[in-house]
């Protein structure tokens, strides 16, 4: 999304739309392909030129978040099984699941915390927190530490990175550009470190059983 349309977006949907957003993208299944991070650092930039308010941001944000994991990880337990079941459709890829539910298997509890800053992660780490029964009161507790991170930390970011430039709105399409380049980097750097780890495992020799 170009910087301009994401500043009008949120804009021009207020705290409604940006609550639905945030809750789509951790709630829905539907969500996965919102722009989350940029939007809760723009967002909170918005918000340092007086175009937001950012004690009303803040809770807007944080509830969205909590309750949209919640809401996730009530699907996953209901229904989430069955979706590992379904082929690939045009709307629903099962391996987004799976590649959550590896993310989850190898950061245990913390993936939930740690999700929320890895777009494919926090749309579907909830509901495999539920298809696999964890205790909702241990998920909860990850779910509100990982929103106050996330959800509250990032619009916190944009700011203060807006109150501390001097005549910011001159700077505003680059400042933006900025932002959405540092909500990008926890997404690229896993991306890359999720390749590295495929291409070193290609390229490990293979075992000979053979006894001789």
């Amino acid at each position: 999304m170009l910087t301009g349309d994401l500043t009008q977006l949120i804009q021009t949907v207020g705290y409604v739309g940006i609550f639905l957003i945030i809750f789509a993208e951790t709630g829905l299944l539907i969500g996965f392909f919102l722009p989350g991070d940029t939007l809760l650092i723009t967002a909170g930039f918005l918000a340092s030129q007086d175009l937001l308010n950012i004690w009303i941001l803040i809770p807007v944000c944080f509830v969205a978040a909590v309750t949209g994991d919640a809401v996730g990880y009530s699907f996953g337990k209901r229904v989430g099984r069955s979706l590992f079941a379904k082929e690939r459709s045009r709307f629903f890829n099962p391996a987004n699941l799976l590649r959550a539910e590896e993310f989850m298997r190898k950061r245990g509890g913390l993936s939930v915390i740690m999700a929320r800053f890895i777009p494919f992660a926090r749309t579907f780490v909830p509901i495999v927190a539920g298809v696999s029964a964890m205790p909702y009161r241990y998920f909860l507790s990850f779910n509100v530490v990982g929103a106050l991170l996330w959800a509250v930390g990032l619009p916190l970011a944009g700011y203060f990175l807006g109150s501390s430039i001097k005549h910011v709105d001159v700077y505003l399409i680059p400042v933006v550009i900025a932002i959405i380049i540092l909500a990008s980097a926890p997404s690229a750097w896993h991306h890359w470190k999720e390749r590295q780890e495929q291409k070193q495992a290609t390229q490990e020799p293979a075992v000979d059983l053979d006894v001789p």
